[in-house]
């Protein structure tokens, strides 16, 4: 694999909490002064907030399987190959943007001169040059599938990844933040994000699940207090899930840059389950994701300048 161009991924459900992985690598980046190519996961979906609604409604009318953004046939898996094969290559590629609000829209009209709505797609632009990694944070990050259209044919995104992050809580921690980003963000009852997860399931296992085996780490957590009925939120008021001290971080590696023995000693009241394997409290949650991504993204930066240098003097 080409290391003068990494790539890193954080993968999760909805509702599982990448967004705030996704901060916690972004200020590692920022604290490296790295020029960052940010890449949204919403925005590699095949079909904007009307056409995607048109076709749920099709797939019941039709009565097969709903279709969901977790599946294959939601999203355009071809396009992010692509995206982090020509990265790894020639550190370009496209993007576009998925607008989820009207603050958006406003933002990325005036940048454009367009004149776009909540639920559409921005138009495909080059990533800037001079990037010097590039983070994807959304669903389908370290994807493997196969296409079993017309010209079947493998679409296998996780190959392109130097450091691949999975975050995938205790289930019912998962089902906890999506009822509360849901009906207290969105515009959804509890009953409906409750049909939502129903009609997931069968992409959650067939697509979210395995890219899970292909993370270098995988952050996990699991509550030390009564989750048993996630669907009990009924308010906007009610707890998004168990406060960090409420929960333990399973921690689980799969990545030679990371002295998991070190890592524990660092952190008040770790210990490692076996080899692969770090326990912590919840509250000590950025600080051993910081530990553990940190020297592995300065490595990677390491060996691009270096492979740089070398091009350079050649």
């Amino acid at each position: 694999m080409s290391v003068e161009h990494p790539i890193v991924t954080v993968t999760g459900s909805s509702g599982a909490g990448t967004s705030f992985v996704k901060r916690a690598v972004e200020k590692i980046f920022d604290r490296e002064n790295l020029n960052v190519a940010i890449i949204e996961g919403d925005s590699y979906h095949k079909y904007s907030r009307v056409e995607m609604k048109q076709k749920v409604a099709e797939s019941k009318e039709n009565g097969g399987p709903v279709l969901t953004h977790f599946a294959e046939a939601a999203n355009e898996f071809a396009e992010l190959e692509a995206l982090f094969k020509e990265y790894k290559e020639n550190a370009t590629g496209k993007r576009r943007y998925y607008i989820h609000s009207e603050e958006e829209a406003v933002e990325h009209n005036a940048r454009l001169g367009t004149n776009l709505s909540p639920g559409e797609f921005t138009p495909w632009e080059p990533i800037p040059e001079g990037t010097d990694v590039l983070f994807y944070e959304g669903l389908h990050g370290m994807v493997k599938r196969m296409d079993h259209g017309p010209k079947e044919s493998m679409h296998n995104v996780a190959q392109y990844v130097d450091l691949g992050i999975g975050v995938a809580p205790c289930i019912n921690i998962e089902w906890m933040q999506k009822i509360y980003r849901d009906t207290s963000e969105r515009p959804y009852s509890v009953q409906q994000v409750h049909d939502i997860i129903l009609e997931r399931m069968p992409d959650y296992i067939e697509t979210i699940v395995p890219q899970f085996h292909r993370t270098h780490i995988n952050f996990h957590r699991v509550p030390l207090i009564d989750t048993s009925d996630p669907f009990s939120t009924i308010s906007p008021d009610a707890p998004m899930g168990p406060a960090p001290e409420d929960s333990l971080l399973i921690c689980h590696v799969r990545h030679q840059d990371i002295d998991l023995e070190s890592v524990k000693n660092q952190i008040d009241g770790a210990f490692l389950q076996n080899e692969e394997t770090l326990v912590c409290g919840g509250q000590h949650m950025v600080q051993a994701m910081d530990l553990m991504m940190t020297p592995i993204i300065q490595n990677l930066i390491a060996k691009k300048r270096a492979a740089m240098a070398r091009l350079a003097q050649s």
